[in-house]
């Protein structure tokens, strides 16, 4: 980045106390994915990230990226310099350019995502090296729910989270067919999250 780009913004900090804040977000994370469409709150208040990445998605950022995963930003997000230098300094993750490549990718306009399957599937041997997938900008409220079953649900879960592409929901029930291959997803909302593991099947309403 050129001097006068580095000086036209202050650098945007981080968390106000790094051990405690990462460890919150970390527990959130860790109880979304052990239960599929469960909500889980993040207070991440304190964090002013650089647009277009979103209080809530930043804190999950400054918790699991680091020097040895590598990242993924959608257009929006690749075309700040602010976003990556931020992203860059409070964890040192290299940001990469093929998504295939990816441990994790950031989603900033997930209606227009590119398909799931661009991202690393995992393969037979190593299923846990597939890419999490983290979507911003998510509202878990109006929007067609879908039906959540498997590992961590005790019967059934309605779960309704956009905006996604219209084709969305047939990827996911695809990838999730791979089982124990596939990308694992995260929804970022306001002040909460919500996971969906590769584990957990989905039925989509009758139409």
């Amino acid at each position: 980045m050129s001097a006068s780009n580095a000086t036209a913004a202050p650098l945007a900090a981080g968390f106000q106390d790094p051990v405690h804040d990462a460890q919150g977000c970390f527990r959130a994370i860790m109880n979304a994915m052990a239960r599929p469409g469960t909500r889980q709150a993040i207070n991440a208040g304190n964090l002013k990230p650089p647009v277009p990445l979103t209080q809530v998605t930043a804190a999950i950022a400054l918790t699991l990226f680091d020097y040895d995963t590598p990242i993924w930003l959608d257009k929006p997000l690749m075309a700040s310099d602010a976003v990556k230098t931020f992203l860059r300094f409070h964890t040192g993750c290299p940001i990469i350019t093929e998504p295939v490549e990816a441990a994790f990718a950031l989603i900033s306009t997930p209606e227009s995502m590119i398909p799931l399957a661009s991202f690393n599937q995992g393969s037979a041997e190593y299923p846990d090296r597939s890419t999490t997938v983290i979507l911003s900008g998510q509202d878990f409220g109006s929007h067609p729910a879908v039906t959540f079953s498997g590992p961590g649900i005790k019967d059934t879960v309605s779960f309704a989270s956009g905006p996604v592409p219209p084709v969305f929901w047939d990827q996911v029930i695809a990838n999730n067919r791979q089982f124990p291959r596939g990308i694992d997803l995260v929804f970022a909302g306001q002040d909460a999250l919500c996971a969906l593991p590769r584990s957990t099947r989905i039925l989509k309403a009758e139409v």
